[in-house]
């Protein structure tokens, strides 16, 4: 937790390019060498300051983002509009404006020029850290919309194959026994597609999400549990019959 209202003693309202590296870095014990040999050529960090690689990498990161116009950027202090021509040794960036592009681009980054003095129960993760949970949570997005999916073209699959609830209602309203040859129909359809929905296309692609068939009772129940007929028991009865109904065939 970052104390509020609090100024550290290196924040400015505006930097140059230089200065905030500087800070950056966090080499403002070196800040009088370093501008007294190179302020005004960048280009010269690398080979006066080898020992500190990342002074010339940061410059030139806050140079791109400048060129890019991903950072506004003025001329002493003062913001101008993008492409306004001007020497680049009065470039400037306002303090506000390098916080935010900071906190977009580089959120592992938190230099306490910008940010604060953390306080020593603050708890920090990694940008590693933080790109695992994204991905964690962009990959619990994508199982989501699979499974609606699946749900959605297992119910199609159940509608095509005449098992609509609907229908389901009205043969048990009739209490019409099935015939021999109608329920070996019936049997084969539904292993029929159990095995579909578990079987691999030509290329060996899986046909559906589904690994077993223990995953499409779990998916059907989930949604359809209180439907007569769609009991756990009842689905794994019927869908064992079927698939021995339809490997006897």
């Amino acid at each position: 937790m970052y104390t509020p209202n609090s100024c550290h003693p290196e924040e400015k309202v505006f930097y140059r390019p230089i200065d905030a590296a500087i800070r950056w870095c966090n080499l403002m014990a070196h800040e009088a060498q370093i501008l007294e040999s190179a302020w005004c050529c960048p280009s010269l960090l690398a080979s006066t300051f080898p020992q500190w690689p990342c002074l010339h990498l940061n410059t030139e990161k806050i140079f791109d983002a400048v060129r890019n116009q991903e950072l506004p950027c003025g001329v002493l202090g003062a913001t101008v509009a993008p492409g306004t021509p001007f020497d680049c040794r009065l470039l400037t960036v306002r303090h506000i404006d390098l916080k935010g592009w900071m906190h977009h681009h580089y959120p592992d980054q938190r230099p306490a020029f910008l940010f604060g003095t953390p306080s020593p129960n603050t708890e920090h993760i990694s940008y590693t850290t933080y790109l695992t949970l994204r991905a964690d949570r962009d990959a619990l997005h994508i199982q989501l919309k699979a499974q609606e999916a699946a749900h959605r073209q297992l119910l199609d699959e159940l509608n095509a194959a005449g098992l609509e609830r609907e229908q389901l209602h009205a043969l048990a309203d009739a209490q019409a026994p099935l015939s021999e040859r109608s329920q070996v129909a019936y049997s084969n359809t539904i292993g029929a597609l159990v095995d579909t929905l578990l079987g691999v296309t030509p290329a060996g692609k899986p046909n559906s999400v589904f690994n077993n068939q223990a995953a499409i009772v779990d998916s059907i129940t989930a949604h359809h549990g209180h439907v007569l007929g769609l009991s756990k028991r009842s689905l794994d009865q019927k869908f064992a019959a079927g698939r021995r109904s339809l490997a006897a065939s």
